[in-house]
Order: structure tokens, then C-alpha cells, then sequence
């Protein structure tokens, strides 16, 4: 019988690519997304191209009760959990004064309780069956520091800090823990990014804005750059991170990004600071 995996955030960009990609391997599906009309077009994209299984429950993952309704019909229709795939999140940029406790919550409630509901519901069913693997996918900014993004980053450092710890905790039991660590990511994601100096103007460093343009603008331009990575190349890492039961991949050109800074923090965290705001 065909393993079973599920995907938060499944309707765009990573999330999307990863279903299509698992799909592809035979495995059965169960998706959430917030939006549910794109979660079902999803579904019927799957279905329609690839004779795919899809099970599809519009979920927010931050409301625990949603996300063990989802995971209740997932037992339900298919019997079994064997993969799950932590991919739901959103990006926010801003300095730290403009960034008010809110916003540290609703990135915090998004990023990283959002990954705790789901395992916290998927594991009862892992620990039985003492198999299992989770897919948290995380950010380089969950591996080295970025300007201006200090919520974003401590949201992906506790990713990256859970996923190992739980690591250790579950690997004795026949659980896999897979942390993938995308770059820059050519996807729908910069519709759904929270860009501070656009909510709040007024708290904006007009010079900054002057000299370098809004934080929309850089980011737009960052996504024209030769580093950046495409879903699909995402999704190919976390199939191949699953099937090879790898612990950690850094995804694309972000790995040499990342692989400077952990040797060479003291070179690369000035070049950092000077970088564009």
C-alpha cells in the first residue's frame, strides 16, 4: 500500500511543487492550506494530471483544533501517517523597533506553533506504528543571520533548534527528523510577505528608503538574481532528504551562503550589516 504524506501550506509555490513531486513517487496525499479555493484547485490539478489520491482540508495551522480535525480525516480516509511535511509559513521584514509585539506573535504563531500543532497531532499514530518521518522546512535565515529580519530569523532558529532536539529525542523510536533550508525562493511567497516599512512609514528611515528603496523593491530584485531557487528545486531536496533519509540539506546556492558564516562568522556578519536594508 502506498505511503501517505502530508503537507501544510500545500496550495502555492514550495507546498504545491512538493505534492506534484510526491505525487509523482506514488505516494497518497493530504493537503492543507488556508485558502481553500486554491487548496482545491490543487487537488484537482493533482487528480487531473497524475490520477494522484488527494485528500484536501482547508486548515489554518495555527488553530490546534483545525489542524487534529485535519489530521483525524487523514487517519480516517487513509489509515496511516507516514510522512509529514512542516512547510506553512509566512515572511516578514522590518526593523526591530517597527516590529511590535503582534507581529512577533503572528509569525511565531505561523512559523513555529504551527509546526508544533501538526507533529504534536501526527506523532500518536508515528510512535505506534514506530515509523514515521518529519519534514520541517525551514529558512537559511534559520541558519545564519539576515538584515533586518531579526522575527523571521528567530522564527526559523527555533525551527532549526526544534527540529534537532527532536531529533535526538525521536530517531531511537523509528521517527526521522529532516530539516531543508531553502535560500531565496522564486514563489508566491512575496504576496503573502509582511513588509513593516509599508504598514508603518511613518517608523521607516526615509534615507534608508531613499538610498535603497522599499524592502518590496529589494526583495523584488533579490528574486531576479542568479542564487535564487525555484519550488520545484525545493521540492526535489525534501523528496530526496525523504528518500535518502538525510538529517539536513541547505537548498541551492544558499548553502555556500550559509557554509561561510558558520566558518567564517566574523568576515561575513560585517558584510551583512553593510548589505541593503
Amino acid at each position: 500500500m502506498a505511503d501517505v504524506v502530508l503537507i501544510t501550506g500545500a496550495s502555492e509555490g514550495i507546498g504545491r511543487a512538493t505534492a506534484f513531486t510526491f505525487a509523482r513517487q506514488g505516494y497518497r496525499l493530504s493537503l492543507a492550506a488556508r485558502t481553500p479555493e486554491t487548496l482545491r484547485q490543487t487537488a484537482i490539478d493533482l487528480e487531473q494530471s497524475l490520477n494522484a489520491e488527494v485528500l484536501a482540508v482547508p486548515t489554518d495551522v495555527t488553530q490546534p483544533e483545525q489542524v487534529e480535525s485535519w489530521v483525524a480525516k487523514t487517519l480516517e480516509r487513509y489509515g496511516r501517517i507516514d510522512c509529514l511535511i512542516n512547510n506553512a509559513g509566512i515572511c516578514m521584514s522590518g526593523s526591530f523597533l517597527q516590529t511590535t509585539p503582534e507581529h512577533w506573535q503572528q509569525l511565531m504563531a505561523v512559523n513555529f506553533w504551527g509546526y508544533i500543532h501538526t507533529i504534536r497531532a501526527v506523532l500518536p499514530d508515528m510512535l505506534k506504528r514506530k515509523r514515521g518521518q518529519i519534514v520541517n522546512v525551514g529558512s537559511m535565515g534559520g541558519k545564519m543571520p539576515l538584515p533586518n529580519m531579526s522575527a523571521y530569523c528567530a522564527s526559523k532558529y527555533a525551527v532549526s533548534g526544534l527540529t534537532e532536539a527532536l531529533r535526538l529525542e525521536l530517531q531511537p523510536q523509528g521517527i526521522q527528523v529532516i530539516g531543508v533550508h531553502p535560500g531565496i525562493v522564486n514563489s508566491s511567497f512575496l504576496k503573502r510577505a509582511l513588509f513593516l516599512d509599508e504598514l508603518h512609514p511613518e517608523a521607516a528611515s526615509q534615507d534608508a528608503l531613499a538610498a535603497d528603496g522599499s524592502a518590496r523593491e529589494q526583495m523584488e530584485q533579490a528574486l531576479q538574481g542568479f542564487w535564487v531557487s525555484q519550488p520545484e528545486e525545493v521540492a526535489t531536496a525534501i523528496w530526496e532528504a525523504v528518500r535518502e533519509s538525510k538529517s539536513e540539506v541547505v537548498v541551492g546556492m544558499a548553502r555556500w551562503a550559509v557554509g561561510a558564516y558558520t566558518l567564517f562568522p566574523g568576515w561575513v556578519g560585517p558584510i551583512l550589516q553593510g548589505a541593503p536594508r
